[in-house]
């Protein structure tokens, strides 16, 4: 996938999960981060059942797009769960579990893209 192709995907997960009233989503530019990967999208849900919600519209999206699936999480109740695409991670986050592994903290060096959609 281009760079080019990798941000319009990006852009268009961020707009499904404010479609899906995910909360605080944030993305973080890792192109030079020790991390083989682009992009970071971080987004918090109100629980178990959104959580999973905001999972399985990532995951939807990705296969109709026909965007490899590295691994993602398959259960629910947890406070973090990932969809691994290769060239950009999705983590959604308890609100509890967001505020705990503090990721925006952790990778603050990186560039956090403001208004991407």
């Amino acid at each position: 996938m281009l760079k080019s192709e990798v941000y319009e995907s990006v852009k268009e997960i961020v707009e499904l999960l404010y479609e899906k009233e995910g909360m605080d989503i944030a993305v973080i530019d890792m192109e030079n981060s020790e991390i083989m990967v682009d992009y970071f999208i971080i987004v918090s849900g109100n629980s178990d059942t959104h959580m999973a919600a905001l999972r399985d519209e990532v995951v939807r999206y990705l296969k109709d797009e026909n965007i490899p699936i590295l691994s993602y999480d398959k259960s629910k109740g947890f406070d973090w769960m990932i969809v691994d695409a290769g060239t950009f991670i999705v983590h959604i986050f308890s609100q509890e579990g967001r505020s705990f592994y503090d990721l925006e903290s952790l990778w603050g060096e990186q560039r956090k893209i403001e208004n991407i959609i």
